[in-house]
């Protein structure tokens, strides 16, 4: 099935104004909808909404704590969305929305959507790197470090999901959706979208049903460079990192975690593998090495590297 990924997040939160506050600061933009929430886009048009727990236009509360109320899959056109309303229909209740766009539940009860996807197609540049034997990608005087550059994510990336029986999600989204297993980190699986190359769209972490949904958000960013510029800001702003700076071995890519008021937590993301057909799944042992390639630390100290002061000159 052609799903290209998750396109919109709905969440009902438990503190509407800390919420709105971390979302502002993570980069996205508002968009103005004639909704009684707020709508939040990544570059491409993928993002996240944000209610008031008790605003009763948003889809029912699910039986776990999480404030996520429903997960929206983007499909490139109406033959796909019209095979994904097929196949589910076979066993559960699929309605169809006003819009056109679908809503149901996965086998682990989260409520999830499907819609014609709605995302702009992206003409950005990529990072440039300059290295010794290789072409210059920076000409002369262009620097590599701009401290004032505007960081924005450009597009969601990918999910991980808490669910309470990580098999049976694994086949819901493989043997029903189309999705493509690309690699297990403690059993859990890196799955990826049939209309996607990016290592992962979903992983699955085996948890109690009561907190079943969302654990974390990723957003693709422009690579590294822009990833640490955007964490340290994030950092400087008063939100608490729970993981990074750092690169996973599984998927390659850059990352930064930081915990939030949704219940969840975002990670800021770069430079992940692209597969194809021929890639054949790897499976690791569940351990800090499998998880990171590497993990980045800050100094608050000794920051120069002849043993400097301990504070910054002003």
């Amino acid at each position: 099935m052609n799903i290209l990924g998750v396109e919109k997040l709905i969440f009902g939160a438990n503190d509407l104004a800390a919420s709105i506050k971390f979302v502002k600061d993570f980069g996205l933009k508002e968009v103005l909808t004639e909704e009684s929430g707020h709508y939040f886009e990544t570059l491409d048009g993928s993002g996240i909404y944000i209610a008031a727990t008790e605003d009763e236009s948003l889809p029912q509360k699910s039986d776990s704590i999480s404030q996520l109320r429903k997960m929206i899959y983007a499909v490139k056109d109406q033959a796909a969305l019209d095979a994904v309303h097929a196949e589910l229909s076979k066993d559960r209740q699929v309605a169809v929305l006003a819009d056109g766009a679908l809503e149901s539940h996965d086998d682990s009860g989260i409520r999830i959507g499907f819609q014609i996807s709605k995302r702009r197609e992206l003409n950005l540049p990529v990072e440039k790197i300059n290295a010794p034997g290789a072409p210059h990608q920076r000409s002369y005087n262009e620097l590599g470090v701009n401290q004032d550059a505007e960081i924005y994510p450009r597009t969601i990336a990918h999910l991980a999901v808490f669910v309470p029986d990580v098999a049976q999600a694994e086949k819901f989204y493989v043997d029903r959706l189309g999705f493509r297993v690309s690699d297990r980190l403690g059993g859990g699986p890196f799955l990826r979208a049939g209309g996607t190359t990016d290592h992962h769209s979903l992983f699955l972490i085996q948890a109690p049903a009561h907190i079943k949904g969302v654990e974390h958000i990723s957003f693709h960013l422009a690579g590294p460079s822009e990833l640490m510029l955007a964490g340290n800001r994030f950092q400087k702003l008063g939100h608490q990192s729970f993981w990074g700076p750092g690169r996973h071995g599984l998927g390659s890519n850059w990352f930064w975690y930081f915990d939030g008021p949704l219940g969840c937590r975002f990670e800021y993301d770069a430079d992940m593998d692209q597969l194809d057909e021929n890639w054949v799944p790897r499976e690791l042992p569940l351990h800090e090495d499998n998880a990171q390639a590497y993990l980045l630390e800050f100094k608050d100290k000794n920051w120069a590297p002849f043993n400097g002061p301990v504070k910054k000159a002003s």
